[in-house]
């Protein structure tokens, strides 16, 4: 509440004005249940005190002004202050393994008059009363734009796709908290004051309590890299069915509290709500649709409908708090009605997230930091709080109950249904939101607000490390099966899975199936495998292409998709039935992009997974930005793949291989395997072995051997003599086959071995073993040569990347490992 009363005389620089609510009596104010600063509904009359007005731009302080005492300067000062102790907790909590949100909500409590707020010079000098205004109203729009973005990201298709498991799940874990928590608060109602009494005020609190917010689950199963898994996807799908339950719930209390006032309010927030979400469908929809179509193929959305969305979650929130309605409600729907993906979600997820997450959230936990006052609770004592502290307790251990008996009793595994609980039970952002809307309608009073904050946060800091200590995606991939081409019996399909980012790695996979020679009594099953990065939507998609041929309009949003399909089938045709071809497409996050590959390479019982690469410009890779992270895809795949594993290295887009057979057995294409020894190297060789059959294919074989042969390992020695000894004795009469041996004594004397192979004879494809078992003296001294020899390996990567090797292709090679 704010009253300004004229003043005698123009006001100057020193003039004085009238404001409620003093520094000195903030927290005081708080404990009588006075609401957040800006509100005076229902807020009982309150003293008068005096404060300077201020500016809102400085001269400078050339003239002789301190600009951190004006209001723009001074909310620039707060964000500065915010971002920098988010980034700091963020730091020192990272080894703990605590999501990005507890970090913000340790940053607010910070700055607030638990820790920097209670002394009073600094609230005077970052945190006056006139900047905390700002604050609030940055924030609720801070609040506005990430419920629209969630409701962007969010599926509503998802609910149709999923299974009775997951209904059974959601329902059993909103309904048992829901009564739970209804029933505990109807038994002590005698002990709340009257406003949290009123049943409307009980029932809003126990559908907060009980449902599952569909945003908060993304964002924490993304950070901890879960999206992709079993665990993840379910999670999401319950989570969203939850949502849908719950925002009915949630409806239904928030009518019941307009008949607090006057059942005329009632009449009218129904009627405000349905003219609104009927406006919403029959004419903002229309609208978003009509962009798509008029956005040309491939390109992002023009730019100045971005800016007129944008300006309709600002509109629509309006309206829902002139309404009466909550202010995250309208901006929420909005969101849902756009469809996700590309153009229109992606685009606008792409512009605003960044912004919004590192910029405009800050003023959101800097509000809400400022109201979190534990010492105000402890002033409130048990008797105020002790009602509200049950129901939330009975909500919080009632929603990890329910959760594991509904996943038991769908027969979900004892460590999954456990791992799914503990996600399940999180809060996040919208229950942030909630909180604030409930101190607004009077359901709770600032002491509770703090409370609610406090369990959120312990909520949060214990569970999210929980949750990545209990459950390993990477588990499911460890086989002790062996699943290598080396280990593939003769006459034995092998089966490959070809990973695709775009359509214009398609031609040197191709290629690559050509040359392993698939004939009817050595046949191939291929994968192909076509990832898209997730932008614009939460949830993961997986889509077999045998059992959803047209799935979502994908080939309308996704054109390369249907493009390599088209390609990939063309492939198949022209092999008779000596192959086989399985398409996949996968909707999948950069970070997870890996559970997806490996899971279907342990589903489909794959030999080998092709992993694509791209050489973009002389001397360097372009693994990073194709595949996204420090922890790229290919890095990933290699730790936890469940089979053999190969990268191609496209390095000049020259190997253009025809698809049909040449006819005579005429040579066409030279490969050389570089023999360096070890588990990688033996399964190079025994994939050249299949490409030898080709009649079109001649193949130098070059085995390099230590000239100190201390640093060998005589187990790996023997497997490897064992394994050149076969395939020299089976190739012996073939023409097309050179065995040769170098002896080096070290890197220098590789490197320039390489180099002399690459000048005697230009060679279309260079097959190596990745790094397993090799003689280190072999490599000493060629570390320093490389930069990308954590994917690729020392040799990989200086054969890939060095201007001496001319070639079309590479094929870096690393045999399963098998963990136990």
């Amino acid at each position: 509440m704010v009253r300004v009363f004229p003043a005698t005389q123009p006001l100057k620089s020193n003039a004085w004005t009238w404001r409620a609510h003093s520094q000195a009596s903030h927290s005081r104010m708080d404990m009588r249940g006075a609401k957040f600063h800006t509100s005076n509904r229902g807020t009982a009359a309150v003293p008068l005190v005096c404060v300077r007005a201020q500016g809102s731009h400085a001269f400078g302080i050339f003239y002789g002004q301190n600009p951190i005492f004006v209001s723009y300067d001074m909310v620039l000062a707060d964000l500065i202050l915010m971002i920098f102790l988010i980034q700091t907790v963020r730091f020192l909590l990272k080894p703990f393994r605590q999501p990005r949100l507890v970090a913000e909500l340790i940053a607010g409590i910070i700055i607030g008059p638990c820790l920097l707020g209670k002394s009073k010079r600094f609230n005077e000098i970052m945190f006056p009363l006139y900047s905390r205004f700002v604050l609030r109203t940055l924030g609720i729009f801070a609040l506005m734009l990430f419920v629209f973005v969630s409701g962007v990201k969010m599926d509503l298709t998802l609910i149709k796709r999923s299974g009775k498991k997951h209904l059974y799940i959601a329902m059993v874990s909103v309904m048992l908290p829901f009564l739970t928590v209804m029933s505990i608060g109807l038994i002590i109602r005698k002990l709340m004051d009257s406003e949290m009494a009123k049943i409307s005020s009980i029932g809003g609190i126990a559908s907060g309590l009980s449902v599952t917010t569909f945003p908060i689950h993304y964002t924490i199963l993304e950070e901890l890299n879960l999206l992709s898994s079993e665990v993840g996807n379910m999670a999401l799908s319950i989570a969203l069915i939850s949502d849908s339950i719950g925002m009915n719930f949630i409806t239904v209390f928030e009518a019941l509290k307009q008949v607090d006032i006057s059942a005329g309010t009632l009449v009218w927030y129904l009627i405000s709500m349905v003219v609104l979400v009927a406006f919403l469908f029959s004419a903002i929809r229309p609208a978003l649709f009509w962009i798509i179509d008029h956005t040309p193929e491939g390109q992002a959305v023009h730019e100045s409908y971005v800016v007129a969305i944008l300006l309709g979650v600002f509109v629509v929130g309006f309206l829902t708090d002139m309404f009466g309605l909550a202010v995250a409600f309208g901006p929420f729907c909005l969101g849902l009605l756009i469809p996700n993906g590309p153009p229109l979600g992606a685009t606008l997820v792409e512009k605003s997230e960044t912004i919004l997450k590192e910029i405009m959230m800050p003023f959101t936990f800097a509000f809400i930091g400022l109201h979190t006052d534990f010492s105000a609770m402890t002033e409130a004592g048990w008797t105020t709080l002790g009602p509200l502290f049950t129901m939330v307790i009975s909500g919080y251990v009632s929603k990890f109950l329910a959760t594991m008996i509904g996943a038991f009793m769908v027969a979900v595994p004892s460590r999954d249904s456990l791992t799914l609980s503990l996600v399940l039970s999180l809060r996040g952002q919208v229950e942030l939101a909630l909180y604030i809307h409930w101190v607004d309608k009077n359901m709770i009073r600032l002491p509770g607000f703090s409370m609610m904050i406090f369990l959120t946060t312990i909520l949060l800091a214990t569970l999210t490390p929980l949750i990545s200590v209990m459950y390993d995606p990477s588990k499911p991939y460890k086989v002790l099966k062996r699943r290598t081409i080396q280990h593939t019996p003769p006459g034995e399909e092998v089966r490959i899975l070809v990973c695709i980012r775009d359509k214009k790695s398609v031609p040197s996979l191709v290629n690559l199936l050509e040359v392993t020679y698939p004939t009817l009594q050595n046949p191939l099953t291929v994968y192909a495998f076509h990832l898209v990065e997730l932008i614009g939507r939460a949830n993961p998609v997986f889509i077999d292409h045998d059992n959803d041929p047209d799935p979502d309009d994908l080939s309308v949003r996704f054109p390369d998709s249907e493009a390599i399909r088209n390609a990939l089938t063309l492939y198949q045709e022209n092999r008779d039935e000596s192959v086989k071809l399985h398409f996949f497409t996968a909707l999948a996050a950069k970070r997870t992009m890996f559970q997806d590959v490996c899971k279907l390479a342990l589903s489909s019982k794959a030999t080998i997974i092709i992993l694509p690469l791209e050489r973009q410009y002389e001397g360097e890779m372009g693994t990073a930005e194709q595949w996204g992270g420090g922890q790229t895809l290919n890095t990933q795949v290699l730790s936890h793949a469940p089979c053999s594993v190969g990268l191609l290295i496209d390095k000049a887009h020259r190997w253009h291989l025809p698809l049909t057979r040449c006819s005579g057995g005429t040579t066409s294409h030279d490969f050389i395997v570089l023999f360096l020894g070890g588990p990688d190297s033996r399964e190079c060789l025994a994939y050249a072995d299949h490409m030898v059959a080709n009649p079109n294919v001649s193949l130098t074989l070059v085995r390099f051997l230590s000239s100190n042969p201390e640093g060998d390992d005589e187990r790996q020695k023997k497997l490897d003599d064992g394994l050149v000894t076969w395939f020299w004795v089976k190739n012996e009469a073939n023409e097309r086959v050179i065995y040769r041996e170098v002896v080096v004594k070290d890197g220098a004397d590789t490197a320039a071995a390489i180099k002399a192979m690459a000048e005697e004879k230009f060679y279309h494809l260079w097959i190596v073993g990745r790094k397993q078992g090799i003689n280190e003296s072999l490599l000493e001294g060629l570390s320093t040569w490389t930069d990308n020899q954590e994917e690729l390996g020392i040799i990989g990567d200086y054969v890939s990347s060095s201007d001496f090797v001319d070639a079309d292709s590479v094929l870096v090679v690393q045999k399963q490992i098998l963990r136990g």
